[in-house]
């Protein structure tokens, strides 16, 4: 299988300056990423409210080594939610953020990612707009649910990610699953041991289901984090067998990925949010993205040999 391949290529500094070097790279880092600054994102976000699209927003860089570059990470998250304020789009553009960004890893790292999480949760709300903590590897997922909780106490409007390929994950549903709650469901982009996680795609897809399930079963805010239509497909009928309106859960998918998927599920009333991530930093974004699916990593290789 190519994707654990890839993924531990997203650790290599070998591998990044070759796919940073590669001709053909921009072309597939821009369908992936909305651009590298505040300014070239904005015109997305207004885009996307034109079509009646909601955005989840990534400033990209999770792979940092100092306390004052989780300063940094923190300080674009507030330049980005003060540029919203003053465009009058907060109610349009949410954030999304990964704790690793936050110093988690670092010495003292969990009350670090949390002091400097909370600013940037409360400037999202004062904006009308909200904050998602991203789930990444299995080892940091203690410290995030347990930021999310100490957040949750004055924002309780925080939201957090669930992966379906980790075995605790039902567990972690049902928890979540509670009145006021948002919670997004993926299928998790990260190498996992088999000894925590599902390694086969079709039982990372049951469970996958029996997650949303459960999550709909709840009174909890799903959100349904997949482009796979089968699977969208039976999360609209685990949604009308609970009894959901069509605005009490909602679709996020992939910039740049099943473009006319967005618009359709708007139109039809669906709640669909669009995960845009921007920045200098995307090589590990990026490759997660060609991890996730071949065909992203052949539509990478075809441009490198037709731009080589």
């Amino acid at each position: 299988m190519l994707g654990p391949v890839i993924l531990a290529a997203s650790r290599s500094d070998k591998m990044r300056r070759f796919v940073s070097a590669a001709p053909g790279t921009k072309q597939v880092v821009d369908r992936f990423i909305a651009g590298e600054t505040v300014d070239q994102v904005i015109p997305i976000v207004k885009d996307a409210a034109a079509k009646g699209l909601e955005v989840t927003l990534d400033v990209v860089g999770e792979d940092i080594t100092t306390v004052a570059q989780s300063h940094a990470a923190r300080d674009a998250y507030l330049e980005l939610i003060g540029r919203l304020k003053e465009l009058g789009l907060g109610e349009r553009a949410e954030m999304s953020v990964k704790l690793s960004m936050f110093g988690q890893a670092l010495e003292g790292g969990h009350e670090l990612a949390l002091a400097n999480v909370r600013p940037v949760v409360e400037a999202a709300a004062a904006i009308g707009t909200t904050v998602t903590l991203d789930a990444e590897d299995h080892t940091t997922l203690d410290s995030m649910f347990a930021i999310h909780e100490e957040l949750r106490k004055d924002f309780p409007q925080t939201g957090c990610v669930i992966q379906a390929y980790l075995f605790r994950t039902e567990e972690d549903a049902r928890r979540l699953a509670a009145a006021g709650s948002r919670v997004r469901i993926v299928k998790g982009a990260y190498k996992e041991p088999a000894s925590v996680a599902y390694q086969d795609k079709a039982e990372i897809d049951k469970a996958f289901v029996r997650i949303v399930k459960i999550l709909m079963a709840g009174e909890g805010y799903p959100m349904i984090g997949s482009h796979d239509p089968r699977l969208i497909a039976i999360t609209q009928e685990l949604a009308r067998q609970a009894g959901r309106k069509l605005d009490e859960y909602e679709f996020q998918m992939l910039y740049g990925i099943r473009s006319e998927e967005h618009v359709r599920l708007a139109a039809e009333g669906h709640r669909m949010r669009v995960y845009t991530a921007y920045g200098t930093d995307w090589y590990g974004y990026f490759m997660r993205r060609l991890a996730e699916k071949p065909a992203n990593l052949l539509f990478f290789a075809r441009s490198i040999l037709t731009k080589g």
